[in-house]
């Protein structure tokens, strides 16, 4: 079912993150008591009472200010409450009410959508404290007073906002989608790819390197088939992460590669495949993803015949151990070759979820070792009896055969090559589990 979306708006620092990380019951937003940690909106799938719900966190509204990064944070808020069904307006009111917080309201109010106003950090049962009543002036409905800390009053918040939700009448069924992590070195122009997938400034793009600092999740549909792509903090060297936002970034977008069906591993033309791009590409190879290789920039080399071909070669040389994964050359700047990235994006998905018959799979085998005899020690010849097929994603083969010591990984790689020349499996890893007959 497609669900309701609600967003959590409000100056910086009142709390936002912690109430969406209370709700959700996981510690997805970043919580930090700097104002402005969470730059852009993120999304996360919650339930209440057995219906599904969006719930958005943003970066805080400042209207006044003319930084970059907050002009930008406003915008991506704005976004938010366009998508959503219904505004959470939160306050402190330990601060009591602000110029900042009549100016957010201001701004809610010309949206014309539904708003609830939560007072949090009303963290003690009883009487409310005086400041409670100066959101009043706000001419909105009564307060929620909520403790996003403790999580005092998120009941009634969710209670209500379900009563300006859809019905689940009216909301139409949801075709599952497919999960594509976007990951790679900071400022290499994944915020600027999904940017111009969408057609919308939907990520911040700013030269200054890590601006993206959280996995962020964006629905889209084209042609009538629905992805989730999520957009990850760069990816630094571990002696370059010095804050604690930085390291729970890198965990963001560890985390985002493991949810992810589709891995897009974007290299800086201008640089070259780095020890860092490595390193990135690594994990999501021993995560068993489906992956491409995206060489974005391309619009800034220089090219001469061959330019193309030599410079995949070197993609590879770099990369060897993901020889599967096609590369795409791309510019995420002009929107060259962007749209030949859903083609792709189909096709590995469907290599990673295939699954080869037992017999068809034995027939391939077979062949392959009358082809090549497995390798012998000491008189003792490795004799491979039948494989199957375990799993998908990535496919997974159990491989039968006399003595484990024998099956040297040269001879795996032999016959990986002859199963993805047999079948493709492009894009994705395949994995081989080894076992003697008779031996668990």
């Amino acid at each position: 079912m497609k669900k309701p979306v609600f967003a959590i708006v409000g100056r910086p620092n009142v709390g936002k993150s912690t109430l969406f990380n209370k709700i959700i019951g996981t510690r997805i937003s970043i919580v930090e008591d700097t104002p402005g940690v969470t730059r852009d909106r993120i999304y996360a799938e919650g339930e209440w009472l057995n219906r599904k719900f969006i719930l958005i966190d943003t970066g805080g509204i400042e209207p006044q200010k003319d930084d970059e990064i907050l002009v930008q944070m406003k915008r991506q808020a704005d976004i938010a409450i366009d998508m959503a069904d219904a505004i959470i307006f939160m306050v402190d009111v330990r601060d009591g009410l602000t110029a900042a917080d009549r100016d957010v309201a201001a701004l809610l109010t010309k949206a014309g959508k539904p708003i609830v106003l939560v007072c949090n950090k009303v963290d003690n049962v009883g009487d409310l404290p005086m400041e409670y009543y100066e959101f009043f002036n706000l001419g909105m409905d009564e307060p929620l007073a909520v403790s996003s800390t403790h999580g005092l009053g998120t009941g009634d918040l969710l209670d209500k906002l379900f009563e300006y939700a859809p019905s689940e009448a009216e909301l139409e069924e949801e075709d599952d989608r497919i999960k594509v992590a976007v990951i790679g070195k900071p400022n290499v122009g994944k915020s600027s790819l999904i940017n111009r997938i969408l057609g919308e400034e939907r990520v911040i793009v700013s030269n200054i390197a890590g601006t993206t600092r959280d996995a962020i999740d964006t629905f889209y549909e084209r042609d009538g088939k629905q992805y989730t792509f999520i957009d990850t903090a760069g990816m630094r060297k571990r002696g370059k992460i010095d804050e604690n936002i930085e390291r729970y970034s890198v965990v963001r977008s560890l985390a985002a590669v493991d949810r992810s069906d589709v891995v897009l591993i974007l290299i800086d033309a201008t640089e070259g495949v780095t020890e860092q791009d490595t390193k990135i590409a690594g994990y999501a190879h021993n995560q068993g993803k489906a992956s491409i290789i995206v060489v974005n920039k391309w619009d800034l080399v220089e090219k001469e015949t061959m330019t193309m071909e030599n410079y995949r070669k070197q993609v590879m040389d770099g990369l060897a151990y993901m020889t599967y994964a096609p590369v795409l050359f791309i510019s995420a700047l002009t929107g060259s070759r962007v749209h030949k990235l859903f083609d792709l994006i189909e096709y590995v998905s469907q290599q990673h979820a295939m699954r080869v018959s037992t017999g068809v799979l034995n027939d391939v085998l077979n062949e392959a070792v009358s082809r090549v005899q497995p390798p012998s020690d000491k008189g003792k010849r490795l004799k491979i009896l039948y494989m199957t097929q375990a799993s998908t994603k990535p496919p997974t083969f159990v491989v039968f055969v006399n003595d484990k010591e024998l099956a040297h990984f040269s001879y795996m790689r032999y016959l990986e090559n002859q199963i993805r020349s047999a079948f493709g499996l492009e894009g994705t890893p395949i994995r081989f589990i080894i076992r003697e007959k008779g031996k668990e």
